[in-house]
């Protein structure tokens, strides 16, 4: 009887052990080798690297965190993987073009930005499957999407035309369309529901917009090449990667404000950041790596190697993403 229950206190044990390890996996795409690549957090030590559809350049969770969607644009698929281990679950094929991905607060649509096609994807969702609704036609590039609390409105950039779209998710039609500045990439949008905030990758500013009324209101200065945000997940305060000028922006999203820069060699572009708020896992477009920065100290601390171009990163143990 005691062996029986030593047996299963070390199983227990055991199981433990691994789930801990696994919930320690970082998912990296390299999108020029189309690949995605899992590192240990804790050691830093590269653990498998398998091939995806061409070019995986974005990846998100599904709302119950039960599978990382891989966005595969130029092999036409998502690709779903175990959150925690990144095993491959299954394959959803002829999704055009995937580039950007993003499911709405209220978890009913899917939407994916299709660059190469210029349009934007909308798909209804019921908690497992996928079903298109509507392709919508827009301007050239799309790229990046943000949506409103409500889940009444999709908003994409396109990088192409220098504008921003917003489309009503219910109807598919397009609302309107407005200029931004030059090559606009990543978007945001602030906890309070307020405004847009879109990195303007052409320059080296934060375009800030009332959606509302359609007027831009602000340009935080930021770095060279302005491109994408990684909220910290306290509700306040958010991260802008700036990919020519090597620097990672600290914006208050309160005050609206440029509150602090990282240095950051190698283009970064993604960013992750650990549940205690203390680590950012960034990619860095050009130098074929990963850092990781303290947030505290607001320096690199590590950087490790990685397939060429790598894009989007993902772990499970993450911060809250407003």
């Amino acid at each position: 009887m005691f062996r029986s229950i030593r047996s299963a206190v070390v199983l227990c044990g055991l199981l433990a052990g691994i789930q801990s390890a696994q919930a320690n996996v970082v998912v990296v795409l390299n999108s020029r080798d189309a690949t995605v690549q899992l590192l240990d957090q804790d050691s830093y030590k590269s653990l498998q690297t398998f091939p995806v559809g061409k070019e995986p350049h974005h990846l998100m969770a599904t709302p119950d965190n039960k599978s990382l969607i891989v966005a595969s644009a130029v092999g036409n698929e998502l690709v779903f993987l175990d959150p925690v281990t990144g095993q491959v679950q299954r394959h959803v094929k002829d999704v055009l073009d995937p580039y950007q991905i993003g499911f709405s607060p209220d978890q009913k649509w899917f939407v994916a930005t299709s660059l190469r096609l210029h349009r934007l994807d909308i798909y209804s969702y019921n908690g497992k499957d996928l079903t298109l609704a509507k392709r919508v036609p827009l301007p050239k590039l799309p790229s990046h999407v943000a949506f409103d609390a409500k889940s009444t409105t999709v908003f994409v950039t396109q990088q192409g035309s220098d504008q921003v779209s917003a489309v009503d998710l219910k109807t598919q039609n397009v609302l309107w369309t407005i200029p931004v500045g030059k090559l606009p990439a990543g978007i945001a949008m602030t906890p309070d529901d307020k405004y847009l905030l879109v990195g303007i990758m052409g320059s080296d500013y934060v375009e800030v917009i009332d959606w509302r009324t359609r007027q831009t209101v602000k340009r935080i200065k930021a770095g060279a090449g302005t491109h994408n945000f990684r909220a910290l997940g306290d509700g306040r305060y958010t991260y802008v990667s700036n990919r020519v000028s090597n620097t990672i922006n600290i914006i208050d999203q309160k005050t609206l404000e440029n509150v602090g820069t990282i240095d950051v060699p190698g283009g970064p572009d993604c960013m992750e950041i650990t549940a205690d708020k203390k680590y950012m896992w960034a990619t860095l477009r050009w130098i074929k790596k990963v850092a990781v920065i303290d947030l505290q100290a607001r320096k690199v601390v590590r950087t490790i190697p990685v397939g060429r171009s790598p894009h989007g990163v993902f772990f499970a143990n993450s911060s809250a993403r407003m």
